[in-house]
């Protein structure tokens, strides 16, 4: 079964021979340190090279870690292109906002459309363009920041927290026009060759917002999204972080087709609440970066048990996660230990 077979299958709830593993890319970075010296490929040069990020993410694949390609390989694509200042980082630690555009949500109209013929979202289209140029059958996911996250990385987060009641009208507007420029960038991403879509909402979750505010902004404005690339015919992966305990029936109205989590959930849990869905996830990061390979298989493994449809890590990988950490999981399910029925 080839990998594309084999995600697709699992996103439609069918039979397959083994779970996938795979992480997306975007919040969910896949590269690490060890992985870069590895494949010679400069960093953080790449983040701002087409032909470097497909080379990094083509290396990810090639070297047994996950199967799929994943661009980009942060989160601060969408902030800096409204406007805010990125900090690029380096080999150990990755892309940062350093300064807003704005300061309140009164003032989005301050906020220009995201400009597609140059800058780093330039740089993740001509990527997918290059990876889809192979013709291999490993799936290419593309990423955007979700709604809640994107802004409130082009201002101070407290304050936008605040006015989402404060100044709700205009904290719609805001994410209105936000989720609207988000959705031209998923369409780029699929034009390129992008099979499916991640959005990754790690600030817009239950327990920053509560229930009432999760419903209102975070699934509305995702399920935005998801409803544009469904027209598309492609699939989607939802990444909320935090715990979903008092928001599981929210959280079972986003409409994606995959939803993933962190490893502060319990998967077992997980499946309770969200019987009828494929879940992803949700092996810890902590342990990726500081475990030994065993521990990653035992996880590997529970995850599986616990109802897990899709492996991957719980988040972004630390930059100094050793790569057989990295590898352990995909190495635990090849060898036909984690057969299952999706």
């Amino acid at each position: 079964m080839s990998p594309k077979e084999r995600l697709n299958k699992a996103f439609n709830g069918e039979k397959v021979d083994r779970p996938p593993c795979i992480c997306p890319g975007g919040m969910m970075n896949m590269v690490t340190t060890e992985l870069i010296e590895e494949a010679q490929i400069k960093f953080p040069e790449a983040h701002m090279s087409a032909e470097m990020m497909a080379g990094l993410a083509e290396a990810v694949y090639e070297r047994g870690c996950f199967e799929n390609y994943g661009v980009p390989f942060c989160m601060t694509i969408e902030a800096e292109n409204f406007g805010a200042k990125v900090d690029m980082g380096t080999k150990i630690y990755e892309p940062h906002v350093v300064e807003y555009a704005i300061d309140s949500v009164k003032e989005w109209k301050k906020i220009s459309q995201i400009n597609f013929t140059e800058g780093r979202a330039k740089v993740v289209i001509e990527a997918i363009k290059l990876l889809k140029s192979k013709g291999t059958d490993v799936p290419i996911i593309g990423n955007l920041t979700g709604p809640i996250s994107t802004a409130s990385s082009i201002m101070e987060p407290s304050t936008f927290y605040k006015e989402l009641k404060k100044s709700n009208k205009e904290a719609h507007e805001f994410l209105n026009f936000v989720t609207d420029e988000l959705i031209t960038f998923a369409k780029k991403q699929i034009e390129a060759g992008a099979d499916i879509i991640a959005i990754s909402d790690p600030s817009g979750t239950g327990e920053i917002l509560g229930p009432k505010l999760f419903e209102e902004f975070a699934v509305k404005y995702i399920n935005k999204i998801i409803e544009s690339v469904q027209k598309q015919n492609k699939s989607t992966i939802v990444h909320i972080c935090g715990q979903m305990k008092r928001v599981y029936s929210e959280v079972n109205k986003v409409k994606s087709n995959a939803l993933s989590f962190d490893s502060i959930v319990n998967m077992s849990d997980a499946r309770k609440n969200l019987k009828d869905r494929v879940l992803m996830g949700n092996v810890s990061t902590y342990a990726i970066e500081f475990g030994e390979p065993k521990k990653i298989a035992e996880l590997t493994e529970k995850c599986v048990k616990d109802g897990s449809n899709i492996i991957s890590p719980a988040c972004g990988l630390g930059m100094k996660s050793p790569l057989k950490n990295v590898k352990a999981m995909l190495e635990y399910l090849s060898k036909g230990d984690g057969d299952t029925n999706a």
